[in-house]
């Protein structure tokens, strides 16, 4: 959605410039994607006054003009038809980078004269596809004006509209509520009706009350279409939408002016009296006819030529406008109409339509033909209801000022959807949501310049906000006017750690599953939990309730009973571009009903063995290999002793070389073996292939294991030292007593104790021995001097001598 800040100030009376107002978007929830400043990308440009201007000596088609600039008189040379004295145009210094032509001016001389800058067409300056000479400004510009203000340039605005609201398509939604915000006042957007100077001639009926519950109209005569004014046409080129002709900008001005979008029929092309609102080809025959009139028999295969040049068919699921008795389609309701119907410069009656469709069904439609009109942006999203008639007095009060005329009376059909209900509110649900501290009255003037109705406890939303539908909506709305940085900062309360860890058993099976299919040669797939129905079938699946509704891809429509055809076919995927030996391995969820309790959990694993060839035609057999690798995942995974059974696995296993493990008869824990060759061929898939799968789900839980915690680590920047220590002691002195005693000499500062000798020997005498310690010593805070090492030899001396009488050996 853009706009100009011009076409703002229509609708809020401000004085904010446009950073003001994008930052001002920005925090009232309005996502800015770009702003495009003329006024920067023209910074350099300014207006010039040429006063003087003669032949080029050199060049018939070149003049040498001596032009007044901001940077005073300057010689430039110009090859414009239109360059003469007196004209005031937009001049480019020496170093500016023209836009339009890709270049940087420079000063070099043209047929031997200096051009000391540039004079810019409307084309250069990127204002203009063509133009045919340089521009021809006013004369009572200003010298030195720059030129974005002289061309009435202006930044546009870019913003990205969130799916719920719709409102933001218009201009004045946009400017309600940045005047909610406190950026200005908002102006007085009411629309004064036109009163009928006649019946209306063309009557409304309405077959597809669903699709179009509401169609209002009225028909304008002695209308003079052609080119819109100049104002028009620049405010829609200016957020760039070509202008086509007064009428049908009038309808795209409102369309992006008041989020409504309109169309018009040139009335001397439409056939018969009636128009109706019905839906396309192949509708249900057997539906009660309309009271007004009797409903015409089924159209089938119809097609319309639309507004964009292009033939659509019409399906049972579009609304379509048609006349005829309805017989002949003229329009798809919300998206487009068509070419038979269309106004040009010859229209002298129109037809002006404003109705509102069903959002769903306008979407559908739109995704359906490819049609991504601005009419179908809006309608999809779901445009006001309740301004279906003041659009339309607002499309004729232009029409009648543009194009003269005089209006019919309006007709309306059916009823507009209802307007949402009040909402019980009580005003301290802002704090307890936000923790923001606002008054009652602060809090009903947010709501209330949003366009909702206060009654006390009780909010009504506006017909164009259907996206507020409970009090927390309304929270957010005051939040979000009164400024999200106005939020209190406050930290989360302490959560205390879960005893059993964060994650569950059946999350960390698979954490463990994951590193050892990884650690044992396995690369990881990640494929969809959905598949074709045939491959279903193959492993047991393929029920009804299984199919998918709105599936992604016409071939991915059935919820998987097996991990393994997708690892099938990723084998095969890989074999067809040359790897053909693979070893693959998922794990994720299958499905075996549509009931939380079908869903399980898998690790399946595939390998197809494609060994290199050999003389003597031996080697191992893969079989065997596969089910190590499943013994040692089983046994990662903490799975108790599993029986196994041969002779009863499933129809998709080779009926000789395959098994299951299991936890009595009706336990199935894993099947594992050769893939059914008939199964491969089915999916077109090479074999050999070998495969397991083990369902997590139906692994008991073991015994939770004491765990100990360990301290923090504290590591010291400080180097250690060793100090050794030969001690004597009776010989029935056990070395751990001596080792305990010598380290809880000094806990802070021994970090280790050893022995690291024995001796014994006459000298020593009988019953005693020698044991050599040495001790780490590690200085936590700062280096050790002489002293206190010696201070600390002196305490681990004498712990030894009390622990088990030690003393030193001499």
């Amino acid at each position: 959605m853009k706009f100009t800040l011009s076409w703002l100030k229509e609708h809020l009376e401000t004085e904010a410039i446009a950073d003001q107002v994008v930052e001002a978007m920005t925090m009232a929830g309005l996502e800015v994607e770009h702003v495009e400043n003329p006024a920067a990308k023209l910074a350099a440009f300014s207006v010039a006054k040429i006063v003087e201007a003669v032949q080029h000596p050199n060049a018939d088609r070149l003049r040498v003009c001596q032009v007044d600039t901001k940077d005073g008189r300057k010689e430039i040379v110009c090859g414009a038809p239109n360059a003469r004295v007196g004209l005031t145009t937009i001049y480019a210094p020496l170093g500016a980078y023209v836009p339009g032509s890709g270049i940087t001016l420079e000063a070099r001389p043209v047929r031997g004269v200096v051009s000391n800058g540039m004079l810019c067409s409307a084309s250069e300056l990127e204002t203009a596809e063509e133009s045919d000479g340089i521009l021809e400004l006013p004369g009572d510009l200003a010298v030195g004006t720059s030129a974005a203000e002289a061309l009435g340039l202006e930044a546009v605005i870019d913003f990205e509209v969130t799916p719920n609201r719709p409102d933001w398509l218009g201009v004045a939604g946009i400017a309600r509520d940045l005047a909610a915000a406190g950026l200005g006042t908002l102006k007085n957007t009411s629309v004064a009706p036109v009163k009928g100077a006649f019946p209306c001639p063309v009557a409304i009926r309405l077959d597809a009350p669903d699709a179009c519950p509401v169609f209002s109209g009225r028909l304008i005569r002695g209308v003079k279409n052609g080119p819109s004014p100049a104002w028009l046409q620049q405010k829609l080129i200016s957020i760039g939408l070509r202008p086509i002709n007064t009428l049908v900008d009038i309808t795209n001005l409102i369309s992006y002016d008041r989020a409504r979008p309109l169309h018009v029929y040139d009335r001397a092309k439409l056939v018969g009296e009636v128009i109706v609102a019905r839906l396309g080809a192949g509708r249900d025959a057997s539906a009660p006819p309309h009271t007004e009139a009797p409903t015409p028999a089924p159209h089938r295969d119809e097609q319309l030529i639309a507004l964009d040049g292009k033939t659509y068919d019409l399906t049972s699921e579009m609304c379509v406008i048609a006349d005829a008795g309805g017989e002949r389609p003229v329009g798809l309701g919300g998206v487009m109409g068509g070419e038979s119907t269309g106004c040009s410069e010859d229209t002298t009656e129109v037809f002006l339509e404003s109705a509102w469709f069903d959002p769903i069904r306008t979407a559908q439609t739109g995704r359906t033909t490819g049609i991504t009109s601005d009419a179908q942006y809006r309608f999809a999203r779901g445009v006001d209801p309740g301004f279906v008639v003041d659009g339309l007095e607002l499309a004729t009060r232009l029409i009648l000022d543009l194009c003269g005329g005089e209006a019919s009376e309006v007709v309306v059909a059916g009823e507009a959807p209802a307007a949402p209900g009040p909402i019980g509110f009580d005003r301290a649900y802002v704090r307890q949501l936000t923790g923001l501290t606002l008054s009652d009255d602060r809090i009903d003037q947010i709501l209330k310049d949003l366009g909702f109705s206060v009654d006390g406890a009780q909010v009504t939303p506006p017909s164009w906000r259907r996206d507020v539908e409970g009090r927390a909506d309304l929270v957010e709305e005051v939040a979000r006017i009164e400024g999200y940085g106005a939020l209190p900062v406050e930290p989360l309360p302490d959560m205390p750690r879960p005893a059993g860890g964060v994650l569950s058993v059946r999350q960390g099976r698979m954490r463990t599953a994951r590193r050892a299919m990884a650690a044992m040669g396995y690369a990881e797939t990640v494929s969809w939990s959905f598949l074709p129905r045939s491959a279903a079938r193959l492993f047991g699946g393929g029920d009804d309730a299984l199919m998918i509704a709105n599936p992604i891809s016409s071939d991915l429509d059935c919820m998987r009973p097996s991990v393994l055809p997708n690892l099938i076919e990723a084998a095969g995927r890989n074999a067809r571009k040359g790897f053909a030996d693979v070893a693959l391995f998922e794990i994720g969820p299958i499905y075996r009903g549509d009931q939380p309790a079908d869903q399980s959990s898998v690790v399946a694993g595939l390998i197809a063995p494609h060994a290199p060839r050999r003389w003597d035609g031996g080697g191992d057999d893969p079989l065997f290999a596969l089910k190590a690798d499943l013994m040692a995942l089983l046994e990662e995974l903490g799975a108790p002793a599993l029986q196994t059974a041969q002779g009863s696995s499933s129809p998709w296993w080779h009926p000789g070389r395959s098994a299951r493990l299991q936890l009595g008869p009706k336990t199935i824990v894993a099947e594992f073996g050769a893939l059914h060759p008939q199964v491969l061929k089915t999916l077109d898939v090479a074999g050999p292939m070998l495969a397991f799968e083990l369902n997590i789900d139906a692994l008991p839980e073991g015994k939770r294991k004491a765990v100990k915690t360990k301290a923090a680590l504290s590591l010291s920047p400080h180097m250690p030292l060793s100090r050794d220590f030969a001690f004597v002691v009776d010989e029935a002195v056990a070395a751990g007593d001596l080792i305990r005693a010598v380290a809880g000499a000094d806990k802070a500062l021994i970090a280790q104790a050893r022995v690291f000798d024995v001796y014994r020997g006459a000298n020593l005498g009988e019953g005693v021995k020698s044991l050599a310690v040495e001790i780490l010593v590690q200085p936590q805070d700062h280096t050790l001097a002489e002293a206190e090492i010696e201070q600390l030899s002196a305490k681990v001396v004498a712990a030894a001598a009390k622990a088990v009488g030690a003393r030193l050996r001499s």
